[in-house]
């Protein structure tokens, strides 16, 4: 920006920005909005330096009439219907802390390399995928009373071993 237009944009703040304000303020009703739309205003005379030139007329009343237009077009506009202000924040949810669920599962992952390939399999199979007896003996290729009593001990193993990790059992 040159320094004579960086000069007239600053006489212009110096001498309008106080009253656009205050006309903004009592369009909106609203201080912030005020605000946003005096800064518009004030931006799209300095995209436009041509407007600012006295002998086209009161440089105010053109800054009134950009501020009024803006505030009618967004009062027309969809964003308005949508949007309300407030003073007061909404305060954030309880945000879910999952920690203790991820330590939880660091230690249950660690217990079970404790285990041997086979506990690992069974439980592997009919709890983490949730298949039935049947389904894990098919898959692992051994009689369903094996994988009955595969899942018993691989439990009881797990149980031991996540004590071992210092996990009490409820």
């Amino acid at each position: 920006m040159a320094s004579d237009q960086a000069q007239l944009m600053q006489q212009l703040h110096d001498e309008h920005a106080s009253a656009l304000f205050g006309f903004c303020l009592h369009l909106t009703g609203d201080r912030l909005r005020a605000e946003d739309v005096a800064q518009e205003t004030l931006l799209r005379a300095w995209q436009r330096p041509s407007v600012l030139d006295a002998s086209r007329g009161s440089v105010r009343s053109w800054l009134f009439t950009v501020a009024r237009n803006l505030v009618i077009d967004e009062w027309r506009s969809k964003r308005h219907q949508n949007e309300h202000s407030t003073d007061d924040l909404p305060e954030p949810g309880d945000p879910v802390d999952q920690t203790d669920a991820l330590l939880q599962s660091w230690v249950v992952a660690e217990a079970l390399t404790q285990l041997s390939p086979e506990h690992r399999a069974v439980l592997l199979e009919c709890y983490y995928r949730g298949r039935s007896v049947a389904e894990a003996s098919r898959r692992l290729g051994v009689p369903e009373g094996t994988v009955k009593s595969r899942t018993h001990y691989a439990l009881r193993a797990l149980r031991l071993a996540l004590e071992e990790l210092g996990v009490a059992a409820p």
